[in-house]
């Protein structure tokens, strides 16, 4: 697959079959992330890979009550309380991976840094016939001591992007897009 038609095809995928994702395979994703552009060229991502069901349970299961404790009133929609309130709801969707790109906290661009490492891993994932999702619900417990004690992130570190991988069950359907608003200043 061509570059033009991972960007123009990849979906977030929400459903998985239960087949692995090997080693190697995780591996050259990375390898594709760290490719991404980095202010003052820091590279400061680094990747931690989940495929323990009963910590990806955990970390289900503890994020979804972060962030029923952490979001105030009036905030959340009811589609999300429902859904953060439902024991059965998997935040991760059965994915068979997580890959958090977590970054050193303190650095200008750091979180900018990590958005771009987790693109290249997107369209790299896309482009190997595999599915991902960025999983926000999981972000504001991942950065609490908690969440990193759990992943053994150093406490220096935020976790930045969560991105669940796997094999997907069906090719989500494109969704219409806006038109761009473009500006333009000067000939």
């Amino acid at each position: 697959m061509d570059l033009k038609e991972a960007i123009y095809t990849r979906r977030a995928v929400r459903e998985f079959t239960a087949e692995s994702v090997d080693d190697e395979t995780i591996r050259a994703l990375i390898e594709a992330a760290v490719q991404a552009p980095s202010a003052v060229n820091q590279q400061p991502c680094s990747f931690c890979v989940v495929r323990d069901r009963a910590v990806l349970a955990k970390i289900s299961r503890e994020a979804k009550a972060f962030m029923v404790r952490s979001t105030p009133v009036g905030l959340m929609s009811h589609h999300f309380q429902q859904i953060l309130n439902d024991a059965n709801f998997d935040i991760f969707y059965h994915a068979p991976v997580l890959i958090v790109i977590s970054t050193v906290a303190d650095i200008p661009w750091a979180v900018e840094d990590c958005a771009l490492a987790a693109e290249n891993l997107m369209l790299a994932a896309r482009g190997a016939g595999l599915g991902t999702c960025w999983i926000g619900f999981a972000q504001g417990w991942l950065g609490t001591s908690e969440g990193k004690a759990l992943l053994k992130i150093p406490a220096a570190y935020r976790p930045c992007a969560p991105i669940i991988l796997g094999h997907p069950k069906s090719e989500p359907p494109a969704v219409p897009r806006k038109a761009p608003e473009i500006s333009w200043i000067g000939a």
